[in-house]
Formats: C-alpha cells, structure tokens, sequence
C-alpha cells in the first residue's frame, strides 16, 4: 500500500484541509506530524464544516483513526476544546479513532504568556508575526529537553522535579520582563486539571504506526504551514518553530522513511503568506486587493488577513526539491478567472545578478526583486470545473506552465472550495 505526506509548498493557506479531507476517504489513518493549535485546517462533509486546528483529519471519518505525533507541540486545553466541539457536532472522539503520541510535548500558559510578551516587545521590525499561542517557547523547551510530555501526566510523583526545572528558566525570562514570577503549583494544578481527560488517549505512536504499516493500511501523513515557514528551510527568522518539510512526517511520527512513498504539495495558483516576513511577488495594489478578496484570504485559525501577490515559480521549485514532491495538487485557479494577464515570477534580480533560487540570508531575500514573465488570462470561469474538458484553453496553458517551471506534475486541481469540485489526474493513493 502507498502512504502519502501531504505539505504545503508555499507559506501555508494553501488548501490543505480540502486536499487531506479528500485524501482521508482513502485513508486508514491520519497523522499530524508537527506544529501546533495555531494552523488549522477547514473540512466540509455531507454539509457540515469542521475547522481543526490540531486534530488530524481523520478523526471526524468514522472508519479513519486520527493520530498526533511526538513532532507536534500540545495544548491540552485547546486539545479538549476542540474534542468537545466535534462531539458538539456529533463525532465520536474515543480512545479508539483518536491517538496521541506519549512522547509529545505539551504547550503550557507560561508559554503563551512568553510568547506574547515577546511579540510586545520586540523593537520595530523585528517581530516575527506569531500567533502568540506558545508555539516557539514550547519547542524551545523541548530541545533544551526541559519540557512536560503526554507521558509525564501519568507520574505525578516526578512532577514537581520536572516543573521546577522548566520553571528555573522562565521565570528567570520572566524577571527580566519585570513581570511576576510563576508558583510551581499553578503548572501543577494546571496540568493535574487535564490529565484524567488527555491520558486516555495516548498510544506508543511509533509503534502503532508500524503496526498499521506491516499490515498493509494506508497512512496520510499531514503538516501545518507550509515550506517557506520551515525553521531551517524557510524565511528565517519569519518562520515557525518546526520542520514543516517531507522529512518530518518520519521523525515526527516514529515511522522510519522508508514508508513514505508519495509527497503531495498542495501549492495555490497565486502566493499569500501571514505575518511578517518577505514576499518578492507581493501585490500591495488593486492586484492584491482582488485576489484577497476573490479567495477569502483570512486564516482559519486567526482571522488574520493574508498578503497576496502573484505565483512564485522559483519558490515552489525550491519545495519541490527540498521536499521530493513527487506530485502537486493545485488550488484556487478560479480566483484568477477574470484577470486580464497573469504573472508569474521565474527568476529573481539580486544586487544586479539573476539567481534562480531564493537565498537563506535575510539581507538578500529583502533586496531580491521577482523577474516576470506575462501570460494571458482568461474571461470564461473555471469555477466548479470537474474535468480538463471544462476549462478554458488558457488556463489548461497556465497549468502546463506551473509545471514545466517547477519541475513536478499537477495529480489533483482544484477549482473550488467544495471537495467534488476536483480535477483527478493521478491518485496519490494508487499503487
């Protein structure tokens, strides 16, 4: 059987939850590998919307297990929340189509409490853009191996060694903010408050994944954000605090790589991004305001509104290599219907050189300037479209180009928001 890793190609938002909510039908069992609650994804079955931010897809599948792997960082009470608002919806969420790695780390209120201070204080233009929910400070805990994990709810007789030692650190942080310091007791109620709801779900997920492996299940893997929100390969410092690339589906979820057969990259016909950062296609014109305003471009989780700017060809084939993207599925070309010309960007102008690749240093991804070719758009609408028989010549020619130019082929197009409204040219699936 193939499994398949799902990660975005772009600065995330690119369609994911459309994409894994039609990938998981096939699936057996879904796995989020890394991040946190502070991407999200947006499913529609039968009518009904869903909107996950750190449960796997599969939990609201009836014959799909759902598992949380030891890459991604927990808030236990943003973790029940969302568990009591599916079963609100009428999902059963139970110990048995819901798994939980006993080795994740779990997100704690000093740490969103350090995280917004952070973001408050920082100087100008040195903000990074977070969405203040302890994401980073959780995993820097983690690799400075002070954190509190899934299993450490389970012995609370070593408890209060472990918090003391986390706690010598950030309230040292915390002095220097000039704020209160933080009683062992708080993260110790706290944690003592979840721990009979979240240890009912926790699993030896490396184990139990390759036990489903040998016998034959298949498994999609899915990530949060997207490539160029990578720690090591994306706009550094404007990046999350996780590997978002390929690669993680394997550490963070215990499976060794030899089990990732198929990397899908869910790439959007345009570019957005959230937050701070750079953007060399960025469009702050009437372009901009068009294509947020078309695609709906406000995050899932945050409501934040996304910056928009034309298709960044060299961008994608960096992901394309950086992740073994083996195929694309390619979102929202019906947000382009009705533009004039298109752009896309095949090249970039450094210090008076043309590079094809966008560099690690943020002094040159400032000063890099997109170099464009113009396609000609097209008046008809792709929206809903079902087959390449029902778009217009144009955009079937833009399509072809995104792939000649990025080096991988298009196995799904999707030209709507609803899940049907979906072009099959290879299933990632299939043996």
């Amino acid at each position: 059987m193939v499994n398949v890793v799902v990660v975005g190609s772009q600065w995330g938002d690119e369609g994911k939850g459309k994409i894994v909510d039609w990938l998981s039908e096939r699936a057996d069992v879904v796995v989020r590998f890394q991040g946190g609650h502070n991407a999200g994804h947006t499913l529609v079955i039968d009518g009904v919307t869903f909107k996950l931010s750190v449960l796997p897809s599969g939990v609201v599948r009836k014959n799909t297990v759902g598992v949380i792997g030891n890459g991604v960082v927990i808030d236990p009470h943003a973790l029940i929340s969302e568990i009591d608002r599916l079963v609100k919806q009428g999902v059963g969420v139970s110990p048995e189509n819901l798994k939980i790695a006993d080795n994740a780390t779990l997100i704690l209120s000093v740490h969103g409490n350090l995280d917004a201070l952070r973001e408050d204080t920082s100087a100008r233009g040195t903000k990074i853009g977070t969405t203040r929910r302890g994401i980073g400070p959780a995993y820097e805990d983690k690799v400075g191996r002070r954190a509190i994990r899934v299993m450490d709810l389970a012995n609370p007789d070593t408890l209060p060694a472990k918090v003391d030692r986390l706690l010598s650190h950030h309230n040292a942080l915390l002095r220097g903010f000039g704020r209160e310091e933080i009683d062992p007791s708080v993260i110790l109620d706290e944690l003592a408050s979840v721990a009979a709801q979240i240890l009912p779900y926790r699993e030896t997920v490396w184990r139990y994944l390759d036990d489903k492996r040998r016998a034959g299940k298949r498994i999609l893997f899915e990530g949060a954000q997207g490539t160029l929100l990578d720690v090591d390969h994306g706009t550094y410092p404007f990046v999350t605090s996780s590997n978002t690339v390929a690669g993680q589906a394997a550490a963070g979820s215990g499976l060794g790589p030899n089990a990732l057969h198929y990397v899908l990259g869910i790439t959007k016909a345009y570019t957005t991004r959230v937050g701070e950062g750079p953007f060399p296609t960025e469009q702050e014109n009437e372009i901009g305001q068009f294509l947020g305003e078309k695609g709906h471009e406000f995050g899932t989780v945050t409501g934040r509104k996304r910056r928009c700017g034309w298709f960044d060809a060299v961008l994608v084939r960096q992901a394309v290599s950086i992740n073994g993207i083996t195929g694309i599925a390619l979102t929202k070309l019906d947000v382009l219907d009705g533009l004039e010309e298109i752009k896309i960007c095949v090249g970039y102008r450094l210090d008076g050189e043309v590079i094809d690749y966008f560099p690690a240093s943020q002094g040159q991804q400032a000063r890099v300037e997109p170099i464009y070719e113009t396609m000609e758009g097209w008046k008809d609408t792709t929206a809903g479209a079902r087959s390449w028989n029902e778009l217009p010549a144009q955009a079937v020619k833009y399509v072809r180009h995104v792939e000649e130019l990025i080096g991988a082929p298009v196995a799904l197009l999707s030209t709507s928001p609803e899940r049907d409204d979906t072009i099959l040219v290879h299933d990632p699936f299939q043996d």
